[in-house]
């Protein structure tokens, strides 16, 4: 019972982080603060009472529509929510209360806000980017890979995808990567290390290809789609994150058994 109770309350406070990233994703592309003033309905302006205001519960109490002035609310809010507190159950079962767990959510809530702004805006916010790999840099002292791996990461991760974005560029005279994903990339490589910024283009790169191809069937292979890259980094990053150690050894394993 004590076990459980942990970790209710690990979602609980998941989620309530997951309602101060949902302010981030709607303001941070308007250069609002994210502070001041208080939230508020984004169709009347009308303050959001506390008891509006509970995660997930109340988007399902007032069924997705404001209070006020009954404009629906987007279903991202509960989304952020439930997947915040998801996400923090599955980093404390992972990391336990160790050092390292403030740091990896902290990671993970900047690639909740990452994916969700890119997905609506096709931006990657430098503000959380940038700050990201300095962070993270600083942070790899306590973190399993250490300074050397990071700074290793930082290079690899932003310079692979610079090299790739040129490449291509100089081939086809059209940009195909913009620069937040090089830095968030760099950001990746600065919590993950070089090993993680492997993982993460290989499993995002990888959903990006069957996304990508599902549309092409969906809508006819003519079709062209401006399908942003950061979320599949995001998400690669996150596997990288809960699985890399495993999915190294079982890589390494497969090539010893070959």
């Amino acid at each position: 019972m004590p076990g459980t109770l942990i970790y209710i309350f690990t979602f609980i406070f998941g989620s309530i982080v997951g309602s101060f990233l949902n302010v981030c994703i709607h303001r941070i592309p308007e250069g609002k603060s994210i502070i001041f003033p208080p939230s508020s309905c984004p169709s009347c302006n009308k303050p959001i009472a506390f008891y509006d205001n509970i995660p997930i519960v109340s988007f399902i109490i007032l069924l997705g529509k404001c209070r006020n002035c009954k404009a629906p609310i987007s279903l991202r809010y509960p989304l952020v929510e439930l997947l915040t507190g998801i996400l923090s159950v599955i980093s404390f079962r992972v990391f336990g209360l160790s050092p390292v767990l403030p740091f990896y959510f902290a990671f993970i809530a900047g690639l909740i806000v990452i994916t969700f702004v890119d997905l609506q805006h096709q931006i990657i916010p430098d503000v959380i980017s940038l700050p990201g790999i300095g962070i993270g840099f600083m942070a790899s002292y306590f973190l399993p890979h250490g300074l050397l791996n990071s700074l290793i990461g930082i290079v690899g991760g932003g310079g692979s995808l610079f090299l790739v974005a040129f490449i291509y560029q100089l081939i086809t005279g059209r940009e195909g990567m913009g620069g937040g994903d090089i830095k968030l990339l760099a950001m990746i490589g600065a919590f993950l290390g070089w090993k993680g910024v492997i993982i993460t283009l290989f499993s995002g790169s990888f959903a990006g290809a069957v996304i990508g191809i599902i549309l092409m069937l969906a809508k006819g292979k003519d079709s062209r789609y401006a399908i942003p890259f950061g979320p599949f980094l995001a998400g690669g990053a996150i596997v990288s994150l809960f699985f890399g150690d495993s999915l190294i050894d079982w890589y390494t394993m497969g090539i010893w058994i070959w």
